[in-house]
């Protein structure tokens, strides 16, 4: 009940200096204005220590911690950072040497596959010359056997053909020889 009177005498000098036509709160000749005044630098300034003494401080601790603390996680992500790097220039260089191995291994085996084609291609080939010079030999005693059968079917045709026509025997080196012209005009003799 008592708060209801205060209340009612602060506002009195507002309803007086309405009434004058001013603002109630700037005016000073009245004294709940200067006392209301005073009050309020007193409570600033005590509120002002307050704050400076004990709550500001906190507040300063609180963020040197906050920064403390960022500062920290900085470092730890360039420290992670540099050591990503270097994995990665560590993984970069083990790759490069994995290949350059690989690409060496494969010239190797390149090279061994092409010296065993190589030699298997020159075994192959004097397989084939042998079989070829084999060959020839057989197509040369063919021939030959082949001419020696030839001449002697020419000296008995020749023969038969002489002694049904002439009903003599012909003279055998004369038959003999004009065979043997016969065969050498030819290439076979």
């Amino acid at each position: 009940m008592r708060l209801l009177p205060a209340a009612l005498l602060l506002f009195l000098p507002v309803v007086a200096h309405a009434a004058e036509g001013g603002m109630p709160q700037l005016d000073f000749a009245n004294p709940l204005t200067t006392s209301q005044v005073v009050w309020g630098a007193i409570i600033f300034f005590v509120l002002y220590l307050l704050a400076s003494r004990f709550a500001l401080p906190k507040v300063g601790e609180v963020l040197e911690e906050r920064a403390s603390r960022i500062a920290q996680d900085l470092e730890t992500a360039q420290a992670a950072k540099a050591k990503s790097d270097a994995a990665v220039m560590e993984m970069t260089e083990a790759t490069a040497k994995a290949r350059a191995d690989a690409q060496a291994t494969i010239n190797a085996e390149l090279e061994k596959a092409k010296a065993t084609a190589a030699q298997q291609a020159a075994s192959l080939n004097e397989k084939l010359e042998r079989q070829l010079a084999e060959s020839e030999a057989q197509i040369v005693a063919a021939r030959t056997a082949a001419m020696g059968a030839l001449r002697q079917v020419a000296t008995d045709t020749a023969q038969t053909v002489v002694t049904r026509l002439t009903g003599a025997a012909p003279d055998q080196a004369r038959l003999n020889a004009a065979i043997g012209g016969a065969l050498a005009s030819r290439g076979l003799g």
